[in-house]
Formats: C-alpha cells, structure tokens, sequence
C-alpha cells in the first residue's frame, strides 16, 4: 500500500516461508538474511529459545532495490524497494496448523534440507503444504559447513540430484536448488557462506504478487502486546482486503470490535493497508492477554461453525484409508479442531463423474496473478442427490499411477465450534500419528462449501442433505395361499413393525413383483399380494414343496430330509430400497 507520507520510499512486500524439518537450521537462516527483525521474529517462546527450536511463526525481513524485472511490470505500480518478510514456520509435527496458517499468505516457499540428513518426514510434510498453498519454491541445502572439504561439491551435486527426482511429479518440478551454510561452525568461519548468492537468487524468483484490496479485511495476527500511553498493538499479515486507521474491525473469538487508532509497517507510520501487507495495528483498551494469535475482520464478516461441507480429495502420500465416522485434526482458516468426518458423493451410475485434479503449476509467465492451487472450489447444491460412502473411494489408476479419484465431498461436524472465512482451505490430518514414524499425517485437503451456523444444525440444515443408503433385505416364500397371494418368511424380525414396510415393492426370485400387505400372525410372517399374478411354473414350484411338507412328521411337519430338499430350491424375496441418512421420519424409498 503507498505509504501516507511522501518522505518514505514506496515498498512492495513479498512473503516468503521458510520451511523445512525440525532443525534443519531455518531460523539461522532467517536470521542470517535478517536486517530488521519484526516483533514476533524468532521465537518469543522460552522453552524455544534453549533448545535453538520454532514453536511459533516468527518473522523478520530484510528490504533491497527493486529488481529490474519488477520495476519493467511495476510500472505505474511505482514501488522503489522490495522488502522480503520471511515467515520463520516450525517444523514440529504437532505445529503442522501453525505453517498451514501462514501459509495463505506465501508468496514463494523456501524449503530448507539438511546437506547431510536428506529429505526427512517432516521436509515431506512441507512440501505438501506448499503444493496446496504456494506458486513458487526455492530448495536451500544447509550446513554444507558439515561436509568435509574435499568431498564437499561432489556431496551437494548428489543431493541436488536426489531432491529434482523426489521433486519431478510436484508442481515444483526444476526448482532451483542453492547450497549455503547458515551458521557455520569450526574454525573456518563464523561468517554465513553463499546467503549473498540466496538474496541473488530470491531476487530473481520474485513476481508481482496478485494483491486484492477488495472485499471483507481479515488478519492473521501473531503477536499482542501493550505500549504504555498507545494501547495495544497487534501484529500480523493482511490475508485480504485492506485496513485503514480510524476502521472498526471485530475480534471475532471475542466477539468484541475495536477502532483502529494507528498502523505501523516495519516501524514507519501508514495511513493504510492492504492485501500480503505485514502491519502493526493499535487499538484502545484491550487486553493483549486475551489474543496471542488469531484473526481479526471487517464486523461480522467471519462465520462461527458448529458443522461444515467441503469438497474433499485425499493426499496421495496418506498410507491409511480415510473412514466414514473417523475423527481427524481439522485445519481450517487459523485453527486445528477435532471433527467427524461422513464421506459422501454421486449415486453409482448418476451423474458423470468430474474429476478432481492435481494442483496446477503455476502460470509460465512469473507475473502473472496466482490461480487459485484448487479446482475444489464449485458451489455445492443441495438439490442434487448424493450417495452415503463407509469410505473415500480412490478412482481407477492406469498403469503410470494417472488417473483420479471421482468427485466427493465430506459432512465435518466440529468438536468445538471454529471462527473462519468462506472458501478457505481445509486439510485433514492425523497429528495423533507418531511423530518419529516416517508416515505422511496430511490425509486429505479440501474447500469450504458450506458452513451450519445453527447449533441445533442436524435438525435444521441435515435434513435438507439428500444423502442415501441402499438397503437390500431377503426373505423366502412359505406357502401359496390363492394365485394372487403368497406367506413370505426370515425378511423381518418377529419384533419389526411391520406397518413401516407396508405397501413397498418386492421381487420374487421367479420374477414375480409384489406388494407387501401387511403381516401374518405373531412370528414376524408377511403377506404379499402379487397383482399380476403367480405365474404357472411358480404355482408348481410351490405346490411341489407344499405337498412335500404334507408327508412325513407328526402333524403334517415335514421330516428333516425333505425340509432339507425342500430349501435347496426355495424363492427368494428381495426388498430393496433407499433411506435417507438424514431423515428424521427414517421413510423408505423405492424409485
């Protein structure tokens, strides 16, 4: 956004998340490009500082001249510098909702990897992230001070083979890859080696970010504190809209709206804000106790779910199945919480299938506005039909493993109620899964449809939610009563009651269709009425087994012999029918 005063160059911000397995030395790195170091920047976290670890996003930046292919498409844009804001992300398993949260707002992902360790759980985890969320990566090779001198090179060049093939079926396929050493030990040096090369090489990568002031403000804030005689300020990164001071904006967890009094940049004053912007923001009389992190938005622009739709689509690296009823982390907008999941999607033999599709890469041309990494964006209707899944179902692979899975959709019902904006992104996980086990936890990712406001949603909202099973019960004919009539047996329990299941169709295994009248007797027995009649073969079929049963045991019962001949050959009755999951009359349905 131009700043407000004319004395201060224009500055455009680019954000760029540094991410990678736990002690892969991203914060050195940061650091080590770090001129001016924001207030939530490397790890306000105690127990983090001891252990060198980052339990929170830190950022930091560092500003140089605008690159000339910038200042060719800035144009009228008019920025003078660019300033890269580095998004710290931690690379614990249990902080994997910290980076998918910051990650919205990355314009291009710097994946750091151990020189010596390779490729590693979590630098797997990353990576998939940053397919979901980001256009564009730069892969760092670090402590390449570890490696002995003379094998050195030859060490770097087989690991840049390794990550191109690891990276070859990616949307980030012949990213570039750079070898430094952050922070170097031994007596060689104290100095960081090739991070002047990095800042080359970030210069670049860098494209015009497509920045939108329109629409409803909502802000990642990372950081609150208070400065006596000001207020309160807090910290964070324009995910989108754009922020002025004197605007109300709304805490939404709090449920509280403030006025804001003044916005910083990197400590210079600005009159406004907008979209990928990393501002200071201070308000009156609130308490920074009350809101370490989280969102703050134009009033009344968030939802609070108790229950959500999205379109689903699991992540090919997730080895479990993903089970109707199961729970899973939910991350969505700034928060993980514990759902149940129904997987749902279109009758077998419906509608034709549309394909979900993997990420696509971005635009050849580097400045070009981001399309949207999702095609899972298409409005859910409530008007169709769909079909209850016990799982996601994986589509046909052809022999090179391409081909996708069909359209599917999932029913989240939330633990806790969460606060987020329409749309966002949704990914699934097992974060109970160890840690140490070299496993993908990311199950599946998807787009926010629809959000259930309503507490009491599954009364109000569920009903309208056409999802069916199909049942299919089997019975056998008894006995023949007149041609218009047969006694069916085993097709219900003696205690079902029988008047729910009046008047449904059923068919006979000779072909015969029927209607079931009602019951007979106490023994859960059914009358069937057959209106277009028995037809001559069935009346012998049935007249042999009935004249069988005349002979033999007392009182006419037949012997075990001939009850066993007379099942080899019995007719079938079969019921099938439809039941609407969320249905509160449970009414059965014949097409």
């Amino acid at each position: 956004m131009a700043d407000s005063s004319n004395n201060h160059p224009k500055t455009l911000n680019f954000n760029v998340g540094v991410l990678g397995h736990v002690d892969s030395g991203k914060t050195s790195l940061a650091r080590a490009l770090s001129s001016t170091a924001s207030t939530a920047a490397f790890d306000k976290n105690p127990q983090s500082r001891e252990r060198g670890i980052t339990l929170d996003l830190g950022f930091s930046s560092f500003t140089v001249d605008l690159p000339e292919q910038l200042r060719a498409v800035s144009g009228g844009r008019g920025y003078d510098n660019l300033q890269f804001t580095l998004v710290d992300c931690p690379g614990h398993a249990s902080l994997i909702r910290t980076i998918i949260g910051g990650a919205q707002i990355i314009d291009l992902m710097m994946l750091v990897v151990d020189v010596v360790k390779g490729i590693q759980t979590q630098t797997a985890e990353c990576l998939l992230i940053g397919e979901l969320t980001c256009p564009r990566m730069v892969v760092i090779l670090n402590k390449t001070d570890l490696l002995p001198p003379n094998k050195r090179q030859t060490a770097i060049d087989k690991m840049t083979k390794r990550l191109h093939k690891t990276l070859e079926n990616t949307r980030f396929k012949d990213c570039p890859v750079i070898a430094v050493a952050a922070k170097p030990v031994g007596p060689e040096t104290e100095e960081p080696q090739g991070v002047p090369d990095l800042i080359e090489l970030l210069k670049i990568q860098t494209y015009l970010p497509h920045r939108d002031p329109g629409g409803a403000l909502l802000m990642a804030v990372d950081h609150c504190f208070s400065i006596r005689g000001q207020g309160t300020v807090m910290t964070g990164t324009i995910l989108q809209g754009a922020l002025a001071v004197n605007d109300t904006v709304e805490i939404p967890s709090l449920k509280v709206t403030k006025k804001v009094k003044s916005i910083q940049m990197f400590r210079l004053p600005v009159s406004g804000a907008m979209q990928g912007d990393r501002v200071g923001v201070c308000v009156t009389q609130f308490d920074p106790k009350l809101l370490e992190r989280g969102v703050v938005c134009t009033p009344g622009s968030l939802h609070t779910l108790h229950a959500a739709l999205i379109s689903v689509r699991k992540i090919g690296y997730f080895k479990g199945s993903l089970a109707t009823r199961a729970k899973f982390h939910i991350t969505v907008g700034h928060e993980t919480v514990m759902a149940r999941v129904t997987f749902f999607g279109l009758p077998p033999g419906g509608s034709p299938q549309t394909p979900t599709t993997d990420p696509q890469p971005p635009p050849s041309d580097p400045h070009s506005p981001q399309p949207d990494p999702s095609p899972l964006s298409k409005p859910f209707s409530f008007d169709r039909e769909y079909f209850h899944q016990d799982e996601y179902v994986i589509g046909q692979r052809a022999a090179g493993g391409a081909g996708s899975d069909p359209e599917q959709w999932a029913l989240l019902e939330f633990e806790r109620p969460v606060t987020c904006p329409s749309l966002c992104l949704v990914i699934g996980s097992k974060l109970d899964t160890d840690i140490h086990a070299n496993a993908c936890r990311l199950a599946f990712q998807g787009r926010l449809l629809e959000g259930f406001q309503e507490k009491n949603y599954s009364e109000t909202t569920l009903p309208r939610l056409h999802i069916y099973k199909t049942k299919h019960k089997e019975g056998q004919v008894e006995r023949v009563t007149d041609d218009y009539t047969v006694i069916g047996r085993n097709l219900f329990k003696k205690e079902t009651n029988l008047q729910l299941f009046v008047g449904l169709k059923v068919t006979l295994s000779t072909g015969e269709t029927g209607i079931i009248e009602g019951g007979f007797g106490q023994s859960g027995k059914f009358k069937i009425r057959v209106p277009e009649g028995l037809s001559l073969e069935t009346k012998q079929l049935l007249s042999s087994t009935s004249k069988k049963k005349g002979k033999g045991g007392a009182k006419g019962e037949p012997t075990k012999e001939e009850e066993a001949k007379m099942d080899t050959q019995p007719i079938n009755i079969n019921l099938r029918f439809k039941r609407y999951v969320f249905d509160p009359h449970k009414t059965m349905v014949q097409s």
